[in-house]
């Protein structure tokens, strides 16, 4: 099923993010989990953990800023055959950044599974 980037919010966005970052991901009635060499499974969770969240916005230096409208917008500048600068809102920081991160890493519009729409 399609859907629009800027429209990811739980475990869909959770799902999306995952995929970014290349994790093997099962989905499971209470959340989603992720497979960590085969063996662990634990909860990811980056649109809500700063724990998990955090080092992604640090590491792809998104920027963060308290919007005048409500809410939180994130950009991230990719300098591929120019400086190109995406950007998302949403209403925690975390959201807004990490709708930003799959915006820039799988597009503005993205396939999840059914069962995550």
């Amino acid at each position: 099923m399609k859907i629009k980037t800027a429209e990811l919010t739980g475990p869909a966005l959770d799902w999306a993010v995952a995929k970014c970052e290349d994790l093997e991901v099962w989905r499971e009635p209470d959340g989603i989990y992720l497979c960590e060499g085969g063996e662990v499974g634990f909860m990811f969770r980056p649109s809500t953990s700063w724990q998990e969240g955090g080092p992604i916005i640090e590491r792809e230096e998104i920027y963060l800023a308290k919007s005048v409208l409500g809410g939180w917008t994130a950009s991230i500048y990719i300098c591929e055959k120019g400086i190109n600068c995406i950007m998302h809102s949403g209403p925690t920081p975390l959201i807004a950044a990490m709708r930003c991160y799959v915006a820039s890493k799988l597009g503005e519009e993205i396939d999840i599974p059914e069962e995550l729409g």
